[in-house]
């Protein structure tokens, strides 16, 4: 992810903002006894350095998706932005992961950054018919907007999301400066998310630390994560996230999303296993923990 990246992160302050005001009420309303949905995935499923770490050495490249559904449970779909899925496509992936297994698709660019979601309506019915198709493996997906998207077009949001249907769940990331230092805007956006049941996605990285907005419009968190090449400060900022999110799981946080990315995505699969570690450790979750492959070192043989 380029969005946000820094040459050096020296001066960055890291610490994680408190919560916005509106997100421990809107969570309290769904305050239960059910145990929450939590889905821990990367952005991508195909990286030749994970075969003998995460993949076996010996796999091939085009059964990284199946593999990639052994270890984890969720998988940000990138993919989509680029080209709607036919149902061919969107068949072999629903039978190549396991059962509770969630894409999480992001609208195509084509909506969202070159048409700015105006006059789209037959894209987006075609594309929410192709992840219709996912079936029960079909998560949030998400629509991600471009910088230029200001406040001003509030109004295009508000009629792009009532042509969403309601079986495709939605949440919405906003890159704008303006989104988060106008109290105004924020606040009608907000209302806006509550009012069609949309939900906000939250951007943890290093050179834009004003999307850290830290409110949540349903029960639904989605956090995407960009590390710095496993510097401590990638595993600190995990830690901070844990503890924020044990308080989003007790206080009715029904559903988790959480991303990491890496650059080039190499190691990002490191992290992932590290949040799911402290999530079980600290919040008392039962995730299942990937699996490492250890390569053999030639001329041992115990």
């Amino acid at each position: 992810m380029d969005f946000g990246k820094l040459q050096s992160i020296e001066h960055v302050d890291f610490a994680l903002p408190p919560d916005h005001p509106g997100t421990q009420p809107l969570l309290r309303q769904y305050k239960q006894s059910a145990k929450p949905e939590v889905y821990i995935g990367l952005p991508v499923w195909v990286n030749k350095a994970w075969a003998g770490t995460i993949y076996p050495a010996t796999m091939r490249e085009k059964d990284s998706l199946l593999w990639y559904g052994k270890q984890f449970n969720t998988i940000e779909l990138n993919s989509t932005h680029y080209h709607i899925p036919g149902p061919t496509t969107i068949d072999r992936w629903r039978n190549a992961v396991p059962r509770g297994f969630k894409f999480c698709p992001k609208f195509p660019q084509l909506i969202s950054h070159e048409n700015m979601l105006q006059s789209t309506q037959s894209i987006t019915a075609a594309f929410c018919e192709s992840i219709a198709g996912l079936e029960d493996n079909l998560g949030s997906s998400f629509l991600q907007l471009p910088p230029y998207f200001a406040p001003e077009q509030l109004p295009d949001l508000e009629v792009f999301l009532k042509f969403i249907p309601e079986t495709i769940p939605v949440a919405v990331e906003l890159r704008h400066p303006d989104w988060f230092v106008d109290n105004i805007a924020s606040l009608e956006l907000f209302e806006v998310l509550e009012k069609y049941g949309v939900g906000t996605v939250i951007t943890d990285v290093a050179g834009r630390r004003d999307v850290l907005h830290m409110r949540l419009t349903t029960p639904t968190a989605m956090v995407r994560f960009v590390g710095n090449g496993l510097h401590p400060t990638d595993f600190t900022r995990i830690d901070a996230w844990v503890q924020r999110l044990k308080l989003w799981l007790e206080d009715g946080l029904q559903q988790l999303y959480f991303f990491v990315h890496e650059p080039d995505n190499t190691l990002a699969p490191d992290l992932a296993i590290y949040l799911i570690e402290q999530l079980n450790k600290i919040c008392g979750l039962d995730l299942k923990v990937p699996k490492k492959y250890v390569q053999p070192v030639q001329g041992e043989l115990f």
